[in-house]
């Protein structure tokens, strides 16, 4: 007992430097998209002017075959990519869904990085140098995020688990079929036996 109280202990020790390093890395992480956020809500209008010639090419192509529920004028699509960016940020700050918030915000950093910095498009190399510096430092951002997503608290992965189950699923199967089989075999054993008995009993009666 005295063992495995010990291993317990050292175990927790080990964790606590990661969970601390989780603590502080995630406000970090989610910071720049929290600030974001904000201003793109503050002024939509500058960040959707930005934004439009991405959403002509893109959401503008299919703009006649989607529900007119469906927003898709660059202002509304500025202001619901802000949202999701304050949202996911500030989960992903307090620990809450990481992994989920994480990807929410991954799905909203590519567009935002592709429309806000397309440094391909530059007309001048100081101009070029500058987009794909901001270009960078988000695709470094997707980098951290892809590493958030993945985390899963030193706890096995979901599609271990699945595994795990299903080839404990498997076994019982197997271990249940081997039962049966056991017990059939009982069973046969024991009606062969009932039944020379049973013969023996009939022949011992008749006459010779």
């Amino acid at each position: 007992m005295w063992v495995a109280l010990s291993t317990r202990t050292i175990s927790l020790r080990e964790r606590r430097p990661t969970v601390i390093l989780r603590r502080l890395a995630r406000p970090l992480l989610a910071a720049t998209f929290v600030y974001g956020g904000i201003n793109a809500l503050r002024s939509p209008e500058g960040h959707a002017e930005a934004a439009e010639p991405v959403v002509d090419k893109t959401v503008g192509k299919q703009a006649d075959a989607l529900p007119d529920a469906v927003p898709t004028d660059p202002v509304s699509l500025v202001k619901i990519d802000a949202g999701v960016k304050i949202a996911a940020g500030t989960a992903l700050a307090f620990g809450k869904f990481p992994r989920l918030a994480s990807l929410a915000l991954l799905g909203s950093l590519v567009p935002t990085t592709v429309a806000g910095h397309p440094f391909w498009a530059a007309e001048n190399s100081d101009e070029r140098d500058q987009q794909l510096i901001h270009f960078l430092k988000n695709a470094g951002l997707a980098g951290g995020l892809l590493i958030a997503a993945a985390d899963t608290h030193g706890k096995p992965s979901l599609g271990w688990r699945a595994k795990r189950a299903a080839r404990m699923a498997s076994a019982q199967v197997q271990d249940a079929g081997e039962t049966v089989q056991g017990t059939v075999r009982d069973a046969r054993s024991k009606t062969t036996h009932l039944a020379g008995r049973a013969s023996k009993a009939v022949e011992s009666v008749l006459p010779n």
